[in-house]
């Protein structure tokens, strides 16, 4: 009788085993395949893109993505972005280390209220914050400015680094800062040399995140510019259409390019992105 349960135990392992194997294999052909095919159609011409979407190019075409360079103004483009990006990351972390350190490491009648309206502004979809956005862009002076998306991606991606960051900086041992407290550490001082230092993998997270999430944003960029001075990346790619012709091929070169630099930022820094939100999640 224990063999016959023993075997069914076994074949039952088998069965969930290549269950969860061909559920993995779905999702990485899923994730695979349509980045390998956006990579192979940017080296084809327009007419074998349209007459032979899914073939292999006959010539590869290079020179798709000198021409998705020059017709895309791709370099100035480029440059915009970075700005907006960073930026962001800088301005966010700096308020939400701050509010962070006050709501986690600090006792004041309400704390718990304030960040549970923080937080709530992760529920909070992004598209339904559109017109108050767009209202107070032009209404500040901020509209068609790369400062205007600096701030505004810096608003809307709140209450995420804060869940982040509070939970390292809750997880962290109360011990240190008292033993700070009593050789004489400031409340500026415990913030600089104690918590933050120790909220790096925190900070590296939610500032990879951010810096993803500028790279990649379409909908408030369009929204909020209108000139080609404050034209981020992802919505000069739009301009590869006309009225009249679609260059594909270099539209999906430009694409390409736009890629590499948020999937080499997180190849660099996966492990401290995957331990920073577990450690924020299971400790904050």
């Amino acid at each position: 009788m224990s063999t016959t349960i023993k075997n069914k135990l076994t074949a039952t392992d088998i069965i969930a085993k290549f269950f969860k194997w061909l559920f993995i294999i779905f999702f990485i052909i899923m994730t695979v395949l349509p980045l390998l095919w956006l990579i192979i159609a940017s080296f084809k011409t327009n007419l074998e893109y349209q007459i032979e979407p899914f073939s292999l190019p006959k010539e590869w075409q290079f020179s798709n993505y000198v021409k998705a360079i020059h017709m895309g103004s791709l370099p100035s483009l480029f440059l915009h972005s970075i700005i907006v990006a960073v930026g962001t990351c800088i301005l966010n972390l700096l308020i939400t280390s701050m509010a962070s350190f006050v709501i986690a490491r600090e006792k004041f009648k309400g704390k718990n209220t304030i960040l549970a309206i923080l937080l709530a502004g992760v529920m909070i979809p992004i598209i339904a914050l559109m017109v108050p956005y767009y209202k107070l862009s032009i209404g500040l002076g901020l509209y068609d400015s790369l400062f205007g998306l600096i701030v505004t991606y810096t608003a809307l991606n709140i209450p995420i680094s804060i869940f982040l960051i509070h939970g390292f900086m809750q997880s962290l041992p109360k011990e240190l800062e008292e033993a700070a407290v009593i050789d004489g550490c400031t409340f500026r001082q415990r913030f600089f040399k104690i918590v933050l230092p120790l909220t790096k993998p925190g900070l590296v997270t939610a500032g990879t995140l951010l810096f993803i999430y500028c790279w990649n944003e379409f909908t408030y960029a369009m929204l909020l510019t209108s000139s080609e001075a404050a034209r981020t990346l992802q919505l000069g790619i739009r301009y590869f259409k006309s009225q009249f012709v679609v260059d594909y091929t270099s539209m999906l070169a430009a694409i390409v390019i736009t890629m590499l630099p948020t999937i080499f930022v997180y190849i660099f820094l996966h492990d401290k992105i995957i331990s920073g939100m577990t450690t924020g999640a299971v400790k904050g």
